[in-house]
């Protein structure tokens, strides 16, 4: 297919690169276009100069970039990719954004004669790299059909939610337990090595049990050994758990775990960790 991708950070870069690798006729857009031409370098494929450029004679056009506000820079106005779709072409975004953005963009698409999925995704860089994401899609059930089986390609899980929204409603179920999970492992794992435990030798024992989970046996090993190089950044969890605030207060669903991990995150960028992997709670923790 003739595709196009907006957005070529740590997760758009290798998610665009495998839709080449898959055979697809890829053009890309990036802000930074030395880094569009180093995906052209390594993967094939066309550069443009603007979104609307990138999405013309698209049959879907990919993005994945930071916040609302910059989903709304590539798609709207005079050189937003809106401009450029084709009728009857597919606009798939995985940013993590809001919902409300969300369906706003997606009556605009269905103005202009073409589709919009909101397709957070779940993974992080690793699993943008492996192809094994998980995909939570909001949308029209026809546009999914179409799209489902390219974004298998980077995808090992790609599920329609529901209408427009659905997807990042469901990313921020993701997230809201994803959290827990993590601030819920660092003090266990503070409180291991406070006891005197093996704290590795811990981890091995209770992932057999109930206490088992990705979180556990992939991040935990690295929390005792303080590495916090890699993954999700805090800067952009912290972003993540504001929109889910923010939902819950249109829903009035309760989140009050969820509100205090927030302000730590907020209290890891104080300390200059923004950049840091979202696991670094436990620096919170360890130091003093």
């Amino acid at each position: 297919m003739k595709l196009a991708f907006i957005g070529l950070g740590v997760m758009g870069f290798p998610m665009a690169g495998h839709l080449a690798r898959a055979g697809h006729q890829v053009t890309v857009y990036n802000r930074t276009r030395a880094k569009a031409a180093a995906w052209v370098k390594q993967y094939g494929g066309e550069p443009a100069d603007t979104p609307r450029a990138a999405a013309q004679g698209a049959q879907i056009v990919f993005s994945c970039v930071g916040n609302d506000n910059d989903l709304r820079a590539v798609t709207l106005g005079a050189e937003g990719a809106f401009a450029g779709m084709q009728r009857g072409a597919i606009y798939a975004d995985h940013s993590t954004v809001s919902a409300s953005v969300a369906r706003e963009l997606a009556q605009a698409a269905q103005a202009g004669g073409f589709s919009f999925l909101d397709a957070p995704v779940s993974g992080g860089q690793s699993g943008a790299e492996q192809g094994i994401l998980t995909v939570m899609v909001g949308g029209d059930a026809a546009a999914f059909a179409t799209a489902q089986p390219v974004m298998a390609g980077y995808g090992r899980a790609v599920t329609l939610m529901g209408p427009a929204g659905a997807g990042q409603l469901t990313k921020m179920v993701n997230q809201i337990t994803v959290v827990g999970l993590v601030q819920a492992l660092a003090e266990g794992l503070n409180f291991a090595l406070h006891a005197g435990l093996d704290a590795k030798k811990a981890i091995a024992v209770i992932s057999k049990g109930a206490a088992q989970s990705w979180q556990l046996e992939n991040r935990g090993p690295t929390m005792v050994d303080d590495k916090f190089d890699f993954g999700f950044a805090v800067d952009w969890m912290r972003k993540d758990l504001q929109i889910c605030l923010d939902e819950a207060r249109r829903n009035d669903a309760l989140l009050p775990v969820t509100a205090l991990i927030e302000q730590y995150y907020g209290k890891l960028q104080a300390k200059g960790y923004g950049r840091l992997d979202s696991s670094s709670l436990m620096k919170l923790l360890t130091e003093k």
